[in-house]
């Protein structure tokens, strides 16, 4: 089986990164080519080189100041060759994002079958997130076999219309990425992490990981979110506040303008996903609006304040581990504190729970495809298949250097 994977982001390399490798460990039964549209560069070209995949296409779209309508209608149109010439008996897209959308509305227009990896997210409200719903939704139409991640998703897309033999419950990626990922010795000396913790962060040094970059946000939210974090620094100085920044300008200024100042504030360059695996074991809660972020932190027990209003990936939510604060100020201080000063509610949250899979959706998606869905050596994933999840070994987690 001839399978061309499309990506081009870092969010969607990450979580395509297991499935690639997968099907790579099975020559015999597929063959596998690598399709990037470079809608992200340097952050895609990162985790690329940390999994060792070797593009066979580059679409490389980027330009500066780019807009959605350009990145779709190239993707549309440089894909087509790229169709024409590999002729796949399946696409692969991950996600919700332009290159995803419009690789599937490529495909489609040559009559190729689409597999939608983490198929099935909703929130049901088109401006948010902005426009990864709508890409979704898009998707959701067009694609042959949907690869939910959960239950919840599953039952999204079949309530949608879906026919249930083309909805596969599989776990997300995420969790196989972020597993195989933290269980890699890792250099510290070499990463932005080093200027931050110089000969080693000393054991007693709390963290508080905080990521914003939807597009949602930008505006009024985003200079909100960040008075939030400064109060936070200004009223807890023993506190390190570490926020890589989005190399988007809308969200550098802001963030520069409001945070720069403050000594308990790292602002760093975009992390690898390693250093980034490393800093999430090693916070004590992140406030956030990754959606990546908000599954990965599940697995690792880490309390999640998500910077939405509302989000596609509610499990988190329903399990006690993520709380919605959206971007308004006074919220997002309320939680924060409520996790800093009450130990009863950092413990309630911070529970190690696996809603989103148990490590082996990579190897689910591939049994799939290969026509072994019902392979017995793996079980149909259900609640007590994620409870029986392994627990991440923390010798293995100790960084060298």
């Amino acid at each position: 089986m001839r399978v061309l994977s499309i990506m081009g982001t870092r969010p969607e390399a990450i979580k395509m990164a297991p499935v690639i490798r997968e099907m790579e460990s099975r020559p015999t039964v597929f063959e596998s080519r690598v399709c990037v549209t470079g809608q992200h560069r340097e952050m895609l070209d990162q985790v690329l080189t940390v999994w060792g995949i070797a593009p066979d296409h580059d679409l490389a779209v980027m330009r500066p100041g780019q807009t959605l309508s350009h990145v779709a209608s190239a993707v549309i149109e440089r894909l087509g060759q790229v169709l024409e010439e590999v002729e796949p008996d399946t696409v692969l897209v991950q996600g919700d994002t332009t290159t995803a959308m419009a690789a599937t509305l490529a495909a489609f227009h040559h009559g190729i079958p689409v597999g939608h990896i983490e198929a099935g997210l909703r929130t049901y409200d088109m401006s948010r997130p902005f426009p990864e719903e709508a890409n979704r939704r898009i998707i959701g139409l067009l694609a042959s076999v949907h690869f939910a991640p959960t239950a919840e998703a599953a039952l999204n897309l079949v309530r949608e219309g879906s026919s249930a033999d083309r909805v596969v419950i599989t776990g997300n990626t995420v969790i196989d990425a972020f597993l195989q990922t933290a269980a890699l010795p890792l250099d510290l000396a070499r990463t932005p992490l080093a200027a931050i913790c110089p000969g080693g962060l000393p054991p007693e040094r709390e963290i508080v990981l905080v990521t914003c970059h939807r597009r949602e946000n930008f505006g009024r939210g985003l200079t909100d979110i960040c008075a939030a974090v400064a109060e936070l620094a200004r009223e807890r100085p023993h506190l390190l506040f570490v926020l890589p920044v989005h190399p988007n300008p809308q969200v550098r200024g802001v963030v520069h303008a409001t945070l720069g100042h403050l000594p308990n504030v790292a602002l760093l360059p975009p992390l690898e996903y390693q250093p980034l695996v490393w800093l999430l074991q090693r916070c004590s809660f992140l406030i956030t609006d990754s959606g990546g972020l908000q599954e990965e932190a599940t697995a690792v027990g880490r309390p999640v304040l998500v910077l939405r209003e509302s989000t596609e990936r509610p499990e988190g939510v329903a399990a006690g581990t993520a709380e919605l604060v959206g971007s308004d100020r006074e919220r997002i201080l309320k939680h924060a504190r409520l996790l800093l000063d009450d130990p009863a509610v950092y413990q309630r949250m911070s529970r190690r729970t696996y809603p989103y899979g148990d490590g082996t959706a990579a190897a689910r998606i591939a049994d799939h495809l290969c026509g072994a869905g019902d392979a017995p050596r793996r079980a149909p994933l259900d609640e007590q298949a994620y409870e029986g999840a392994p627990a991440l070994d923390a010798a293995a987690l100790t960084p060298v250097g």
